[in-house]
């Protein structure tokens, strides 16, 4: 065993680990969504390659067709071969950057762009809230005040990214409600900054996925496509991902919905095996910056708890030996490129 990693699961010949996938899938794979895969190096598999071109090996084993993460000092050096071999894979291959905090930070983030750029990207996946709304933040004049630190950050990458042609899409984060997102679009008003679309985030601030696609898709970027498993909970309800085709969302109409606005929209997985995520809409502290929310919606989600519930136990995937994480990781991730190819035309 290596980091908990058998043989048997991840390096065998009996697995057919070691041979890419002989059908290969449109849609991409985000870093988290192989977080512990990472966090184990890769079962020894990469050792001493850079983090970046480790993932993109990974990925092409996997069948898939991109990347998106971010890039490192670790993996500057290489920056050139990791383009090199997404070339000839014909893998895409995205970013995940931070927007800069401040004019000094500026600098940092132009020197960002251009390392993605000699990747190969021309897109990149950001946010500009920290953490979750409700677990955040405790008032509403605290919301606020990071939600204009986020425009902020924006205005401030915007020259940046003009200067580059480079497509920055904001992440729908469980931080803004859709008219707050478009309305901090509309204000920093530039064709180069739009939307990186999670299809799942808001339903946690209480709006429908369909309605929230819809109207963040006309600004998509990329995507973030998930499907994720609810159940109640004393203070709300539980959620967590599990591979496509598994849980509540009407993934192909979400999936026509996004193609209709953007043709050539990219989707990547971003199914990340964790614990499930209290989302505790029946507690005080979890209106405390959402006052505003209508009932209905509330009601709406609730009607999805009592009717979409799963099924089976969510998996504390903490509690699982090191192993069995790394095997349920790989199923989502191999079960969810399946569904993706055979049911979503991706």
């Amino acid at each position: 065993m290596v980091g908990g990693c058998s043989a048997m699961l991840f390096g065998g010949a009996a697995s057919g680990w070691c041979e890419p996938v002989a059908k290969r899938s449109q849609l991409g794979i985000v870093i988290y969504a192989l977080g512990i895969h990472q966090r184990n190096n890769w079962c020894g598999r990469h050792a001493g390659s850079a983090p970046a071109l480790a993932f993109l090996e990974e990925c092409h084993r996997f069948g898939a067709g991109g990347i998106q993460c971010s890039f490192g000092p670790k993996d500057a050096p290489h920056i050139v071969e990791l383009r090199r071999r997404a070339e000839r894979y014909e893998m895409r291959v995205e970013a995940i950057l931070n927007p800069p905090g401040n004019e000094v930070d500026a600098g940092r983030f132009e020197n960002d762009v251009k390392l993605a750029k000699e990747a190969g990207a021309s897109v990149a996946r950001t946010v500009i809230i920290p953490g979750r709304r409700y677990e955040r933040f405790k008032t509403l004049a605290e919301f606020r005040e990071f939600e204009q630190r986020g425009l902020r950050s924006l205005q401030l990458a915007e020259p940046v990214v003009a200067r580059h042609k480079f497509r920055l899409g904001v992440e729908n984060h469980k931080d803004q409600r859709i008219a707050e997102k478009l309305d901090t679009l509309k204000r920093v008003g530039s064709e180069w900054i739009g939307l990186c679309v999670d299809v799942a985030n808001n339903f946690a601030l209480m709006e429908d996925p369909l309605e929230t696609v819809r109207a963040f898709a006309p600004f998509a970027f990329t995507v973030h496509i998930k499907d994720q498993a609810i159940q109640p909970d004393a203070e709300g309800f539980l959620l967590t991902d599990v591979a496509l085709g598994e849980g509540f969302l009407d993934l192909p109409v979400i999936v026509k919905a996004l193609r209709d606005a953007k043709p050539d929209i990219r989707f990547n997985l971003e199914t990340i095996t964790r614990d499930p995520i209290k989302v505790p809409v029946l507690t005080a502290g979890y209106w405390a910056t959402l006052a505003d929310a209508p009932a209905r919606e509330l009601a709406r989600t609730m009607r999805v708890l009592k009717t979409r519930a799963y099924p089976a136990p969510l998996a504390a995937v903490s509690k699982l030996p090191a192993d069995q994480q790394l095997a349920l990781e790989r199923r989502n991730a191999e079960h969810s490129l399946a569904y993706a190819r055979e049911k979503l035309g991706l």
